[in-house]
């Protein structure tokens, strides 16, 4: 699995809570987090400026040692200046060979400690104890730790300890001092370790937290147009579904009863003329940011089935509708599940309804469940109730937002039957207070 990229700067106020830190600390903490992205930041932009940096000011130190040591002979000028070098050039690879530059920086300090040579830049072992610290095992580092600690000792007990009683005096403190120096090098290169890891930790963080802000940011963009695909194959199916039945009819009548065939072109003309005014409300929802031209409109409830089975019976079928149970406090996004079910069931007996077909509609509320039932005389077996239409399916979508269910197949009158249940209990998103169409 690839980690996220990291960033070259976050927001650690972002990333923070405030449960444990007062607003002073927080601020605090807030600030220096901060700052150590900046300069770990700035480091990462121009790794070379501490690469060549550090070494060259250890080599500066050591200027004064080669000015002595020329003024003294050629041959101590030549040992200074490789002593120098040898614990200067080594610390170029410092971050990528941290173990081995301090083996070498180590013996070099320690053949110039037996020779004698003083060369200034002495220093450097604590520079590449450091970068153990940071770069290398925990294991390397107490063994880097135990070597210098031992080496420090014995330089002052047998090479910087003296016969003065003054200098006898001083050796344990001076022995506590490099103790504490060395202890204190390991201990900042482990801070800068934790540091570099925790400052890459927040960087990850904020990564996955654009990612799974995105992320949802899709969902909800794929939840909305699945809401609106399920919306348009409503208003279409249905609609056409009528248009369909009562042009069937018009055709029939235009020559035998005229005004009958008039009355039936101005019902397709209204439905049709409803349905786009439907989807350009729809349409005006995915594109809030383009005034729609007629103001929105509540999404349809059980006030509108009457409407809906008019449709119908105008199409052609024998419509009944039976509503039993109080129906009018139930939440609008609820009485819209209620709707669009029984508006696709609808659709299906409309797809494939005989002369002869009548469909009867009974919406049944108690305090527990709405159970609505749409039963048609046939023909059997309506392939738009199939297992895999997207109408059943979408049925069975509202139903399950509010904890329901929906069956459907053949009944004992040769037609379909469709049964939803709805739980008015359960908890769901209500449409027509974000999405009005």
């Amino acid at each position: 699995m690839t980690a996220p990229p990291t960033t070259g700067s976050f927001q650690p106020e972002s990333l923070m809570g405030r449960t444990r830190l007062g607003d002073s600390e927080y601020r605090s903490v807030v600030r220096l987090l901060a700052w150590l992205g900046r300069v770990r930041a700035a480091d990462v932009a121009h790794p070379r400026v501490r690469r060549w940096g550090v070494p060259a000011a250890y080599a500066l130190g050591g200027v004064p040692a080669l000015v002595r040591a020329a003024e003294v002979s050629a041959g101590a000028f030549l040992a200074m200046l490789a002593t120098t070098a040898g614990l200067v050039v080594p610390l170029l690879w410092r971050q990528r060979r941290p173990v081995p530059v301090f083996v070498v920086v180590v013996a070099v300090s320690q053949v110039s400690l037996i020779l004698g040579v003083d060369s200034g830049a002495g220093a450097t072992q604590l520079v590449a104890l450091l970068n153990v610290g940071r770069f290398g095992a925990p294991g390397q580092l107490a063994v880097a730790v135990a070597y210098m600690t031992v080496q420090a000792l014995v330089s002052i007990v047998f090479f910087d300890g003296g016969g003065t009683a003054h200098e006898v005096t001083s050796t344990p403190v001076l022995a506590f001092l490099a103790a504490v120096a060395v202890l204190s090098m390991a201990a900042l290169g482990l801070a800068g370790k934790l540091v570099n890891a925790y400052i890459e930790a927040l960087q990850e963080h904020a990564v996955r937290l654009e990612v799974e802000r995105d992320q949802r940011a899709r969902l909800a963009a794929a939840g909305e147009r699945a809401r609106v695909a399920r919306e348009m194959h409503d208003i279409l199916g249905h609609t056409l579904a009528v248009i369909v039945g009562l042009a069937g009819g018009a055709a029939g009548l235009a020559e035998s009863r005229p005004k009958r065939g008039a009355d039936t072109l101005r019902i397709i003309a209204e439905s049709g003329r409803g349905a786009l005014a439907e989807l350009r409300r729809l349409l005006a929802v995915i594109h809030e940011d383009e005034p729609a031209d007629p103001p929105l409109a509540p999404q349809p409830g059980l006030s509108d089935l009457g409407a809906l089975m008019e449709r119908v019976r105008a199409a052609g079928p024998a419509a009944t509708l039976r509503l039993k149970g109080e129906l009018t406090g139930l939440p609008q996004g609820l009485q819209l599940a209620v709707h669009r079910i029984v508006q696709e069931a609808l659709t299906n007996t409309l797809k494939h309804a005989a002369p002869d077909t009548s469909v009867e509609v009974t919406v049944a509320a108690d305090p527990e469940a709405v159970r609505v039932t749409v039963e048609d005389t046939g023909p059997h077996g309506a392939p738009g109730t199939d297992e895999q239409g997207k109408g059943l399916l979408g049925m069975r979508e509202r139903a399950a937002l509010y904890g329901g269910q929906v069956t459907a197949g053949p009944n004992s009158r040769g037609g379909w039957t469709v049964h939803a249940l709805l739980r008015p209990a359960s908890t769901a998103p209500d449409p027509t207070e974000k999405h009005p169409a």
